[in-house]
């Protein structure tokens, strides 16, 4: 998968090194040279220490926890960096659209936050957005410039065909019944759907399952889980109703909060998750956490980009 490394340049930040030496690796080049850090007064310092005149980059860097803003400012001050150093290209590969959630005005005098980073990416001099999942496909519109939304939904496939038993895919809520039903559909098996209802932000009041569950190895199936207290309670809600094996299965693992001793202490056989996050630490401190490595399928995005491919082959590895 080699590309000529005199032309593209792959850069990170603090977000998630090891994800970038990956794809650089499987590139076979180099990754760039850059310092990023904080002057003492918590202002964000970059120094890009190679030349990247003419060159079609690339900036590896998550807007992930536990770092948000930080992770989302050294972006930002690494395209303006590159602009600056007449960089042909500049592209944002973002596993984790930070913000994804606040996409709409659901209160009165509520912000639109993932508009607001939207704007602040494209002054910042980025020409292209290569993410993961977004968490509504619709946040492509908040952009003016091209935004690639990769799926992780092949890896998740092929993940779940290794699970024995007779399989049903179940949506932990509404909002995710369209993801679900398309690997439902895609596994051939069943699909069921939990309604939950929210007393507040990260804290469910009640659940109610729509399918029947019973002697079924279940997967639940989901874009983000944060503290995982929704996966919790949906997976004893299903054993409650006669699961034989929970299984859960996300694209972007954030695990806040006690997210890592919910995990273990639930019903849960296992919790999978993509890289897009570094998962080095939460892997450490849960025995039931399962990584499946997207480095790939982002390399080959990349390649393909750089190259002036279709990407949409990627939505069928």
């Amino acid at each position: 998968m080699a590309v000529r490394s005199s032309q593209v340049k792959l850069y990170t930040g603090n977000a998630n090194p090891e994800l970038a030496q990956q794809i650089a690796h499987i590139l076979g080049i180099p990754l760039g040279q850059a310092k990023v850090g904080k002057f003492q007064n918590g202002e964000t310092m970059v120094e890009i220490e190679d030349s990247c005149r003419d060159c079609d980059v690339f900036i590896l860097q998550p807007t992930c926890n536990p770092n948000v803003n930080d992770n989302l400012m050294e972006l930002l001050v690494m395209a303006d960096a590159m602009r600056r150093a007449s960089a042909r290209r500049v592209t944002a590969v973002v596993p984790l659209f930070g913000y994804a959630r606040q996409d709409k005005k659901d209160k009165s005098r509520a912000p639109i936050t993932g508009k607001l980073v939207a704007n602040l990416i494209e002054v910042s001099g980025i020409d292209r957005i290569i993410t993961l999942d977004l968490h509504a496909s619709q946040i492509q519109g908040f952009f003016d410039i091209s935004v690639d939304n990769l799926y992780a939904e092949p890896l998740i496939v092929k993940y779940i065909k290794r699970i024995e038993g007779d399989k049903m895919i179940v949506s932990p809520d509404a909002g995710g019944v369209k993801r679900a039903k398309a690997i439902s559909d895609k596994l051939n098996v069943d699909l069921a759907i939990i309604h939950k209802e929210r007393k507040k932000a990260n804290e469910v009041d009640s659940m109610t399952l729509v399918g029947d569950v019973k002697d079924k190895t279940c997967i639940l199936v989901d874009d983000i889980a944060d503290t995982c207290g929704t996966l919790a309670l949906a997976a004893e809600t299903l054993m409650a109703k006669g699961a034989k094996e929970v299984y859960a299965v996300v694209s972007h693992g954030v695990l806040a909060g006690k997210a890592c001793e919910r995990i273990d202490s639930s019903p849960l056989k296992e919790m999978v998750v993509t890289n897009s996050i570094p998962q080095s630490e939460n892997v450490k401190n849960c025995k039931k956490l399962r990584v499946i490595d997207i480095a790939p399928m982002l390399a080959e995005a990349i390649r393909r980009t750089h190259n002036g491919e279709s990407i949409s082959v990627l939505f069928s590895m």
